[in-house]
């Protein structure tokens, strides 16, 4: 007997009694494990029955304590009375690492070894080696510009230009004190003396110069401690590797995938069925007794995506299988806003309104049973689809972010968006990719774009840096800003597709 669950995870069925000793076990940890074991929907009144045989609680206590756990999250989701398990939801995946059901993906760690080389001594000048030890991770901020200068000073044995000595501390940390001009600032009698013909000198039998080496013992003993607690380099490189490799097969794999996102009326007992094809962008509307072969013609795909898509498709008799299913609908239900906490709905709505800047994105229900009540098929058909339209828009949007966003009146954030997968690449990637190789990019900014055309609207941006390595912000050729959460779609200059 196969176990859908466990197939999708690569892993082997599980037994409660054993993942219920693992160290973050809890109700709601359980409760994953009893799916996975079972491989199928549950109720909870059966988990409670599977937690006393396991002996983790009495049916009764184990029943109370899974109604308050808050079951119906993902990766569960509620089916009727039945929880079932999303296998393809990141956090299964986590719980079962978290639960030993899984080995590490990562290498495993070794220790670096303490350095067994003897500590600098303060009767002895400095090294350069022993200066590159030392600020191995940089300068530290608390060390004057007086001071820095005596240790390359000291560890050269010989006066140096001002700017060989800038030269070599800044190749070792790009922050420090010291400047050119720091020698205005000492007092005379200093470690560090300026001479007629400009090069910096060092008085070696200072008290400063004995200080300073001291520090840089200190500072190298404090070093190889950290160190010796520290994971092989060569080791996390790998694994750094090894994990972008894997996020990019799986991103590409992802990409692959056919999708269709499904709109029905009503939903409960569809009579009229929208299809949209992502990647073609081709509409397919069913009418009456051509709803009945809306399952065959979802057969083809691997994501379905829709609001209450679980609960659609069993309206419309289709075995969803091993396909993925994509949830349209708030990933949240209600959020606290202003200094009242007054409760926000959030609908999908609102959401698309937020996100895509369609101001009447659905058609009112009345109005689609009336249509329907009087047989006006093409108004039907027409409302439809532009109601399917509007939730396409939600969904590239997600795509694009990861998240959708939430406005109402004055107060605005992100939300995560429940269909995209966190190895597949989103608009900051592609950003990113822009600013690390000087290439522009075209985007399409504001409202939803066009269904005919969705380019119609295309922008050539740049993109800057905010800060050394982070590309943050997007400027089109007449120097305007763009905000990046206005971005509906987006693809790098030159590319041939790239509805992203």
């Amino acid at each position: 007997m196969t176990n859908p669950y466990c197939d999708a995870l690569g892993i082997a069925v599980p037994r409660l009694e054993v993942a219920a000793r693992a160290a973050g076990a809890n109700t709601y940890s359980m409760l994953i494990v009893a799916l996975l074991e079972r491989g199928e929907p549950l109720t909870l009144a059966e988990v409670a029955q599977r937690f006393e045989v396991a002996g983790i609680a009495p049916a009764g206590r184990a029943l109370a304590s899974l109604k308050k756990c808050k079951p119906a999250r993902p990766p569960i989701y509620r089916d009727g009375d039945r929880y079932a398990l999303d296998p393809h939801d990141d956090e299964v995946d986590h719980w079962a690492f978290r639960l030993g059901l899984r080995p590490p993906r990562a290498i495993a760690l070794k220790l670096v070894r303490s350095d067994p080389k003897p500590l600098p001594s303060p009767d002895a000048p400095l090294t350069v080696a022993a200066l590159n030890e030392a600020w191995r991770e940089g300068v530290p901020n608390t060390w004057s510009a007086q001071r820095i200068a005596i240790c390359v000073l000291d560890a050269h044995r010989k006066p140096m230009r001002p700017e060989d000595v800038l030269a070599f501390v800044s190749a070792r940390s790009p922050w420090q004190m010291l400047t050119a001009d720091s020698a205005q600032y000492w007092r005379s009698g200093a470690a560090v003396r300026v001479r007629a013909d400009g090069p910096w000198e060092l008085d070696a039998a200072h008290d400063a110069v004995r200080s300073a080496r001291r520090a840089v013992s200190e500072r190298i003993a404090m070093a190889r401690k950290w160190a010796a607690l520290r994971g092989d380099p060569v080791l996390i490189k790998a694994n750094q590797k090894r994990i972008e490799q894997a996020r990019e097969a799986h991103a590409e794999l992802l990409g692959r995938m056919r999708r269709v996102l499904i709109h029905a009326f009503p939903a409960e007992r569809p009579e009229a069925v929208v299809l949209v094809d992502v990647e073609r962008r081709a509409i397919t509307t069913l009418l009456g007794a051509a709803v009945a072969a809306a399952g065959e013609a979802l057969a083809g795909y691997e994501i379905i995506a829709a609001v209450g898509v679980r609960a659609l498709l069993r309206a419309l008799a289709f075995e969803s299988g091993e396909r993925r299913l994509a949830e349209l609908g708030p990933p949240q239900k209600t959020k606290q806003i202003g200094r009242r906490g007054r409760t926000l709905t959030i609908t999908t709505k609102l959401l698309v309104q937020g996100s895509c800047g369609i101001s009447r994105p659905f058609a009112d229900e009345a109005v689609l049973s009336r249509y329907l009540r009087e047989g006006e098929e093409t108004k039907l058909r027409r409302r439809l689809e532009a109601d399917a339209k509007s939730l396409f828009a939600l969904y590239q949007y997600g795509r694009l972010h990861g998240a959708v966003r939430l406005r109402w009146g004055f107060h605005e954030e992100m939300l995560p968006a429940p269909w995209v997968h966190r190895d597949e690449r989103v608009l900051y990637d592609l950003i990113q990719r822009a600013g690390e190789t000087g290439t522009p990019l075209e985007v399409v900014a504001g409202s939803a774009p066009g269904w005919e055309d969705p380019w119609s609207r295309v922008r050539r941006v740049v993109v800057g840096e905010r800060e050394p390595g982070w590309h943050a912000w997007l400027e089109d050729e007449q120097g305007f800003a763009i905000d990046v959460f206005d971005v509906q779609l987006a693809r790098l200059a030159g590319a041939e597709r790239g509805e992203r």
